[in-house]
């Protein structure tokens, strides 16, 4: 051991290297939304489900009382993936029909929502731009002060 590393000294090393990732992943800072994006909207109506997890709804159910001892969701997913790939176009007939009820429902939720939406910032905004139109007259109205020689170089600018 005399001059060289030990073994100990090593090991110590990979910890550290692994340790020096995760400190750099965690020290990122938290995502911020793009600018152009708006917030998302809690009342906004949600998607609704297809025929595939319509279907999983049920055999979840049905899984977990077979395999009690089988937490693992992703065991739950695999079955119901082979199962549903396995049963005809006839035994998925009523997890279609029931999507399909459920999608008519969300698009007259969403029209609804929609019209809710155009009413609610179409108001908003006349009564902005009528506030715009107030303090832009207010302004021009202020600026008497005698020197009216920017205004007219503005006029000579666009002729």
């Amino acid at each position: 051991m005399k001059g060289g590393k030990s073994k100990t000294e090593t090991k110590r090393a990979d910890p550290k290297l692994a340790v020096n990732k995760k400190g750099a992943a965690a020290a990122k800072p938290a995502r911020k939304p793009a600018k152009g994006k708006a917030a998302k909207d809690p009342n906004k109506p949600k998607r609704p489900a297809s025929a595939f997890f319509i279907f999983m709804e049920e055999f979840r159910k049905q899984f977990n009382k077979e395999n009690p001892e089988n937490k693992a969701v992703s065991a739950v997913g695999k079955a119901a993936g082979a199962k549903w790939k396995s049963i005809s176009d006839a035994e998925k007939a009523p997890y279609v029909a029931k999507a399909e009820k459920r999608k008519v429902e969300y698009m007259k939720n969403m029209r609804a929502y929609n019209n809710k939406q155009a009413e609610g910032p179409a108001a908003a905004d006349e009564e902005e731009s009528e506030k715009s139109i107030s303090e832009v007259n207010d302004e021009d109205d202020g600026d008497d002060d005698g020197s009216d020689e920017d205004d007219d170089d503005d006029d000579d600018d666009d002729e």
